[in-house]
């Protein structure tokens, strides 16, 4: 069974809420498959988006790539609605002076219908996420 990334837009993934938003780098720039577009803060911290797979998953791999991101805390839901959601993952990143943070994180329990992504502290005033990928498989459709 091929794996796919669930969390690109072209997948039906979808950005459904983000707490900051700038016209030139809209939260959908972290999954439309695009390496030159990105999705930027605007100062305080902390900040954060949730991504809708409008499907149930299964996530085996995460893959985040952002800049100045200091501690990402991944919390997930598996209901239909973006509600209840439960801590899963978090991680202290490391600061990567001129280039990409790259985490890779391989997941355990990754049942999700909805993810949401809380960048609880920045290297920085400002902090940017240029992809998420999740590497994994659709289990079933949210009508079912």
């Amino acid at each position: 069974m091929r794996k796919n990334d669930l969390c690109l837009s072209s997948e039906g993934a979808e950005v459904i809420l983000a707490t900051s938003s700038d016209e030139k780098h809209p939260p959908e720039s972290m999954i439309d498959g695009n390496p030159d577009t990105f999705w930027t803060t605007t100062g305080m911290f902390p900040q954060e988006f949730i991504i809708c797979f409008h499907k149930h998953v299964r996530i085996e791999r995460l893959v985040i790539q952002s800049y100045f991101v200091r501690t990402l805390r991944i919390e997930k839901s598996t209901s239909k609605e973006p509600v209840d959601f439960e801590p899963w993952i978090e991680r202290d990143l490391v600061h990567t002076e001129g280039q990409l943070q790259n985490e890779e994180i391989m997941a355990r329990d990754g049942h999700a219908t909805y993810l949401r992504f809380i960048i609880i502290s920045a290297f920085d005033h400002f902090a940017s996420v240029h992809s998420v990928s999740a590497e994994g498989i659709a289990v079933s459709n949210l009508s079912s």
